[in-house]
């Protein structure tokens, strides 16, 4: 599953998983508990893939920085729990991504990015590479190399 279908809503713990669209919002499913839930329009929702993390140089796309923490992990879950000490989240996060903006960059938002982590291993959503980046590179067929 990809991250274009997992969101972040307002006022309500975890991650979820968007079902389908109706008229007035959208159901989503409860990564956490499996739980549905209707979401109404007005509500406050993020698209994991739309949000991205503040660096000195740019924004850095979140699936980069799931990625990130997966290379520093081995594939498992992070060796810090959410509910740490400031100071430790971000010295963790500086490990991750020592370039992050530590002046835009919150001990919430790297509680919140470790947490959604976790959930996002725990429902064997390991695929952080962006598909879209094999579209973008042109391919060289044979006949093409020889001239």
């Amino acid at each position: 599953m990809a991250l274009e279908k997992i969101l972040s809503i307002g006022g309500k713990p975890g991650l979820y998983k968007l079902l389908t669209q109706t008229r007035g919002g959208f159901v989503g499913e409860s990564l956490l508990d499996g739980k549905r839930v209707t979401v109404g329009l007005r509500s406050n929702v993020s698209v994991l893939s739309e949000i991205a993390i503040y660096t000195l140089e740019e924004e850095l796309p979140l699936r980069e920085v799931f990625q990130k923490i997966k290379e520093k992990e081995g594939g498992e879950k992070t060796s810090i729990s959410h509910k740490a000490e400031k100071i430790e989240l971000e010295e963790y996060f500086f490990e991750v991504l020592p370039n992050y903006d530590e002046d835009r960059v919150y001990a919430s938002d790297i509680k919140k990015i470790i947490q959604w982590y976790n959930i996002l291993l725990d429902n064997n959503i390991t695929d952080f590479v962006e598909d879209e980046k094999d579209a973008e590179e042109p391919t060289v067929s044979a006949s093409e190399e020889e001239e």
